[in-house]
C-alpha cells in the first residue's frame, strides 16, 4: 500500500486585507480511490475530488463539482471549495508543492499497480 501523505502551506483567501497562512494536509490513497485526492486545512474539513481536477487546474481554469483550480500567475494555484453549509473557501498553495504532490501520486499508483 502506497498511501500519499504530504504537508504544504496554503493561505485562505479572505475579505480581510492579508490572507491567513495555513498547514495543508494534501492525501491521496490509491486502495481507496486512485481516481481522487484530499485536501484538509488545520482546523477545517476535509475535501475529496478527482486528481485530474487537480492536474488539469495547473495549467487552466477546470471545476468540477464544488470544486474550482486554477492557475494565479506563474507560480500559485488557487482552490476553491464551495459547500452549502459552509459557503466558499478560497485557498491559494504554491504550485510547485502541489506539482510535488501530483508526482508522488503518480508513482504511489505505479507502485500499487
Amino acid at each position: 500500500m502506497a498511501v500519499v501523505e504530504q504537508y504544504a502551506r496554503a493561505q485562505i483567501i479572505e475579505d480581510e486585507a492579508y490572507p491567513s497562512a495555513v498547514p495543508a494536509a494534501l492525501g491521496y490513497d490509491p486502495d481507496d480511490d486512485p481516481d481522487t485526492v484530499r485536501v484538509r486545512l488545520s482546523g477545517s474539513r476535509e475535501w475529496t475530488f478527482p486528481r485530474d481536477l487537480l492536474e488539469r487546474g495547473l495549467r487552466t481554469p477546470a471545476e468540477s463539482g464544488g470544486v474550482r483550480v486554477w492557475p494565479c500567475g506563474r507560480v500559485q494555484v488557487v482552490v476553491e471549495f464551495h459547500d452549502e453549509e459552509e459557503g466558499v473557501t478560497v485557498v491559494q498553495f504554491e504550485s510547485r508543492a502541489l506539482l510535488a504532490f501530483l508526482g508522488r501520486t503518480w508513482t504511489a499508483e505505479l507502485v500499487n499497480s
